[in-house]
């Protein structure tokens, strides 16, 4: 049983490559192909006017391996051997790893083979095989037996989970049914284990910590002080946070991203909750700044100078920033719009070549 809703297969959000290497393959490869928008269809040069597709000519393993590095998800339709032998020296973790779906040449099975929960492989290997009129074949522990997962929950509502290596430790007592106290003030987690058994909610953190459950699952994008000390915690963080950011041309990614935790963490807000970088168009080929935006993990949002001097901040205009790129200022503005007009919860801070700023989204 796959605990999640299955989604048509447009409406599954990520960036999916489908490959096929076989003239039947290719037939089930465009089926599917056209029920995902933007997905990327490839086929060798030997089967070039089969169906329209983008086409590779050199070795697969290299196409592989250049496919899991980029997109979201990959559904390979060949053996389950082949995609194993040329991924297997790619593997990062779970929290980084894209989902891998391995479909038969027939179309009769679906195999969610690497990053089930967190990647989305179970949800996608279920939405194709129904379109293909074919069996999933889910194995992840929590699912064969009924259960949601704290990893597969985090993902369907766009949550972090911190840290990840403690989801194990957590979904191993959901198995056994042993206790968990979880805290989640809206409510959104609380639903989907609504009715499993060991787990009960609790009002405050306070109050979880002193009930005596074996594990604890705390909804915040907060700071967790406790997070150290807890091994028996794990925190699920909505990613709420647009992170504004300015600094000078060349300013590596070390130096921001440092800045962004600094900064975020005297404030006690959790890095892991954020879900933006943002700051004006004259940054985009900002090296320092796209690196650090992947190493969060999130997206890169930029505003132009017209859009950020529209905008009310609470600092005073930086001359300096005037002068550069046309803004009276860059962090707070940036961070607002990102936020969609969100509430600035840490004005300008600035730190060597970095000003930083960070808004909550408006709900």
């Amino acid at each position: 049983m796959l605990f999640c809703n299955s989604a048509a297969l447009r409406e599954i959000k990520m960036q999916l490559a489908i490959i096929a290497i076989t003239p039947g393959g290719a037939v089930l490869a465009r089926r599917l192909a056209a029920e995902a928008e933007g997905a990327e269809l490839w086929l060798p040069e030997k089967l070039r006017g089969a169906v329209p597709a983008r086409y590779f000519s050199g070795r697969l393993g290299d196409l592989l391996a250049e496919l899991f590095a980029r997109v979201d998800g990959l559904v390979c339709i060949m053996a389950t051997g082949i995609v194993v032998r040329l991924l297997a020296p790619h593997l990062r973790d779970k929290g980084r790893d894209p989902a891998v779906v391995v479909v038969d040449e027939a179309g009769q099975f679906a195999v969610s083979l690497l990053s089930g929960h967190l990647g989305g492989a179970n949800e996608l290997a279920a939405e194709v095989a129904e379109i293909l009129g074919g069996q999933a074949v889910i194995t992840t522990a929590t699912d064969v037996n009924g259960l949601p997962a704290w990893d597969e929950v985090a993902r369907r509502l766009d949550m972090a989970v911190e840290p990840l290596a403690r989801v194990k430790l957590l979904n191993g007592l959901l198995l056994r049914g042993g206790r968990i106290a979880l805290v989640d003030p809206q409510g959104a987690v609380s639903a989907a284990f609504a009715g499993v058994p060991g787990v009960e909610t609790a009002e405050s953190f306070a109050a979880a910590l002193d009930c005596g459950a074996e594990g604890l699952v705390f909804v915040t994008s907060r700071h967790l002080p406790q997070l150290e000390r807890q091994p028996n915690l794990l925190a699920l963080r909505p990613r709420c946070y647009a992170v504004g950011v300015g600094c000078n041309r060349g300013t590596e990614a070390d130096e921001i991203e440092a800045v962004i935790r600094s900064e975020m963490e005297k404030a006690y807000l959790a890095p892991a909750s954020i879900f933006c970088l943002a700051s004006i168009d004259a940054k985009r080929d900002e090296g320092g700044l796209l690196s650090a935006a992947a190493r969060f993990g999130v997206s890169l949002t930029f505003f132009s100078k017209e859009q950020l001097n529209a905008v009310e901040a609470p600092s005073e205009t930086s001359e300096h920033a005037l002068k550069a790129v046309g803004a009276g200022g860059v962090c707070e503005p940036a961070a607002i719009l990102a936020a969609g007009g969100g509430r600035l919860l840490v004005k300008k801070k600035k730190s060597g070549n970095v000003t930083v700023a960070v808004a909550e989204i408006a709900r």
